[in-house]
């Protein structure tokens, strides 16, 4: 295990980790899941810092209960009541929260705010999200999951449907699918939703072999993993071309009933795009992917900041 490369260790990008790194974490995981009732309190007498500056359930909850269960005590950053409000700058932000704390949970809106909080903070800075590409441990979560209830990341036919324009989680996932070697990747969103070049550029120099498609309905019943983003109406630079493609796509259980046996993953949160009589569907798993990112944080933070990061 490749522990080493995590201890004490910023976690900004998957771009920065090796598939071996990631077997590392999901390995960790593995042990919390299958031994829930033997969780080391390897972060006792540690303070984890959540700073998050855009909205977050999943992300910033299941960080502070991973650190909570394996003993740190949890201090939480609310923009709105803290000086923030009154222009104090992140880097300001930032020195303020590295003098209480052993490590940073950040999101922010704007590009590289992670790396500007590494660079100017002594203790580690885990991304919880920021601007449009980069959601690490989303991704490393989304990975994890495929590997649980698929077996393997390896060899599968995957579909990235909805917003890969503006959805970090979505070229996160695929920077992830990067590290193994998929089958097929495809990706079905509106022409104004496509990847964006610098995605795009990234993709290609990783090596990943992408098809851009308009329409799901093709490729529906040769796909393993339907990974679905929301069209995200806050990334919009202009209301009128959200109003454009809002709706585009659909996941319902007439559609599912196409499709096999793929599993449909969703960061969350869904609006129209993932119809709840999905839910009690074998496919649905993302709600299990939820549940599994506890466990996927309890170990990053275990590898970055227990024993090893000490």
């Amino acid at each position: 295990m490749r522990e080493d490369a995590w201890s004490g260790k910023d976690v900004l990008s998957i771009l920065d980790f090796s598939r071996a790194d990631l077997e590392t974490l999901f390995e960790t995981a593995d042990g919390f899941v299958n031994r829930p009732g033997s969780v080391p309190k390897s972060l006792t007498d540690r303070i984890v810092a959540t700073a998050f500056f855009e909205p977050s359930t999943r992300t910033r909850l299941s960080f502070s209960t991973a650190a909570l269960k394996m003993g740190a005590k949890v201090i939480d950053l609310s923009p709105d009541v803290s000086s923030v409000l009154k222009g104090e700058s992140l880097s300001d932000t930032i020195r303020m929260l590295e003098s209480y704390s052993d490590l940073i949970v950040m999101r922010h809106p704007s590009e590289g705010a992670a790396l500007l909080a590494s660079e100017v903070s002594d203790v580690p800075i885990v991304n919880g999200g920021d601007g449009s590409q980069h959601h690490p441990s989303q991704a490393m979560l989304d990975l994890y999951t495929i590997r649980k209830l698929k077996g393997g990341v390896d060899g599968l036919r995957y579909v990235v449907l909805g917003d890969t324009r503006y959805a970090r989680t979505a070229a996160s996932f695929l920077y992830g699918l990067a590290k193994y070697d998929p089958k097929s990747v495809y990706l079905v969103s509106p022409e104004g939703l496509r990847l964006r070049n610098e995605v795009r550029n990234m993709v290609d120099k990783l090596g990943l072999k992408i098809e851009e498609l308009d329409d799901l309905e093709p490729i529906l019943d040769k796909v393993d993993v339907i990974y679905m983003t929301r069209i995200q109406k806050e990334r919009f630079p202009d209301p009128n071309e959200y109003e454009k493609v809002k709706g585009s796509y659909r996941i319902n259980k007439m559609v599912l009933s196409k499709a096999k046996d793929a599993i449909v993953l969703h960061p969350l949160p869904r609006t129209n795009e993932l119809s709840y009589d999905v839910d009690d569907l074998p496919n649905a798993a993302y709600m299990e992917q939820a549940r599994l990112g506890v466990p996927v944080r309890m170990a990053l933070l275990h590898l970055v900041l227990g024993e090893r990061g000490r």
